[in-house]
């Protein structure tokens, strides 16, 4: 199987500069009082203080209580970083990853991720871990990835955890050993990581390290697929539409785990789906309807159209030109040219409203 670890690790990297601990500052109410906390950390600040430092850099750099300025944050982030504060050593390697208010420079990135790592700090070691995996700023070297995922890992860092889980799952850096993957992700799924949480259901579907088991694996991408994950919402919606030991195929379960999914922009999701909705357009009983309703009123095209087709023939429901013409409707508007075309034939044979 392959882990879905490693993106997901490089894409929370690249979004948040607090990936490791899924944490984020409380939000203050309104304008005014991000106004006050601005100018409370620019005196302090000023005056050589090193957390205000990194706090003044994190207001510059997410635009709150100021005009948001990535060349000041990255000043800010400096002077805490020279001061040896690690928060602001992170983030400034977090600005060098992404070229925000500095070039480029992932060399310079891993040297102040080191710097943030060897103070303990965990953001700054899962980081560190994410490099040398993807070879980014330093050659790529497994057994360093492990080394620094481990740190943050035995921190409780759900990032950390989840990276050492997936190189125990793969076998980089470390014998390949499902049983300490399962042991890690399941560290970090219990914590509520939605990307350790679908592993562990992959390894459940699988029967890696554990014997198959359908219905742990259900339990586990539920409850990423209900964090709004759409890798898991595809896994949920495939193992209800192939079924395994212990879940019954459930048509009207895949098509709606599958439609949230879909709508996220997942490719394989909105193919499987669509494998879904011929088969039921082409059924004449009440349930397929049911079902198609379903997946039309999370806005997918396609079932859209098979439900204005069901309307138009009364199959599987009474007749109804008006309710054909209202789903044929909402599916061309957002393009789909088989309603489209469907809403002109009704038009020509005077069966639209």
């Amino acid at each position: 199987m392959k882990s879905i670890a490693p993106l997901l690790l490089l894409g929370l990297c690249l979004v948040s500069p607090a990936f490791a601990q899924n944490t984020a500052a409380p939000v203050p109410a309104n304008q005014e009082q991000l106004a006050a906390i601005f100018r409370d950390a620019r005196g302090a600040a000023e005056r050589g203080d090193a957390r205000a430092q990194n706090s003044l850099g994190e207001l510059y750099r997410d635009g709150q209580g100021v005009v948001q300025d990535d060349a000041q944050a990255a000043v800010w982030f400096r002077e805490a970083g020279d001061q040896g504060y690690a928060d602001a050593q992170f983030n400034l390697g977090w600005m060098y990853l992404m070229g925000r208010g500095v070039a480029r420079d992932f060399a310079q990135a891993v040297a102040w991720y080191r710097k943030a790592a060897e103070q303990g700090n965990v953001d700054g070691q899962i980081s560190l871990g994410m490099v040398y995996e993807m070879g980014q700023g330093v050659p790529q070297d497994d057994v360093q990835a492990v080394a620094w995922y481990r740190k943050a890992a035995d921190q409780g860092a759900v990032g950390g955890q989840t990276g050492l889980g997936e190189m125990y799952e793969m076998g980089r850096g470390v014998p390949q050993d499902f049983a300490q993957a399962i042991a890690w992700y399941r560290k970090a799924a219990d914590q509520g990581d939605a990307v350790a949480q679908t592993s562990l259901g992959l390894m459940y579907k699988d029967g890696q390290g554990v014997a198959p088991d359908g219905a742990q694996a259900v339990v586990w991408f539920r409850k990423a697929a209900e964090q709004g994950y759409e890798a898991a919402q595809f896994h949920l919606g495939r193992i209800y539409a192939e079924g395994q030991e212990g879940v019954a195929r459930d048509d009207a379960q895949a098509v709606a785990w599958y439609g949230k999914a879909a709508k996220q922009g997942n490719y394989q999701a909105q193919i499987n789906l669509d494998d879904i909705i011929k088969g039921l357009a082409v059924r004449d009983d009440a349930q397929a309807v049911a079902w198609l309703r379903k997946a039309a009123e999370q806005g997918l095209a396609s079932a859209q159209t098979a439900l204005g087709k069901a309307y138009a023939n009364g199959r599987g429901v009474a007749r109804d030109d008006a309710q054909a013409v209202a789903w044929y409707r909402k599916a061309a508007e957002q393009g789909y040219a088989k309603a489209q075309e469907a809403l002109r034939m009704m038009k020509a044979s005077d069966r639209a409203p």
